[in-house]
């Protein structure tokens, strides 16, 4: 008995040391294939309620450009809902979608 305590001690000990998964950065390729220029792009995961802050903050997407986005979050999840707002000169609209950000290589929005 006195050797299963010490497994059980050092099955818990390594249980601590290992400590939880970090979850990794999600990368992508964001290009902007309308005619107008996108001036804030917000991404949440799927389920919540709420945007989070603007991921482009001072900076916009002009057409025809790309920008490399990270998602750094800290969050264990693949699906996420973006949202597009368009420049005030724009006829476009506020466009919304759904991607798993784990497989996307490369988004391009289009009119």
């Amino acid at each position: 008995m006195h050797k299963l305590n010490f497994f059980t001690a050092s099955v818990a000990a390594l249980a601590l040391l290992a400590g939880p998964a970090l979850a990794e950065d999600l990368v992508f390729q964001l290009k902007n294939g309308t005619g107008s220029v996108l001036t804030r792009f917000y991404t949440s995961p799927v389920g919540v309620d709420q945007w989070e802050d603007d991921v482009f903050g001072e900076q916009v997407l002009n057409p025809n450009e790309t920008i490399e986005i990270t998602i750094g979050d800290g969050r264990d999840v693949c699906n996420y809902d973006m949202r597009f707002e368009f420049s005030e000169e724009s006829d476009l609209d506020t466009t919304t979608d759904t991607q798993n950000l784990c497989e996307l290589g490369t988004y391009t929005i289009h009119e």
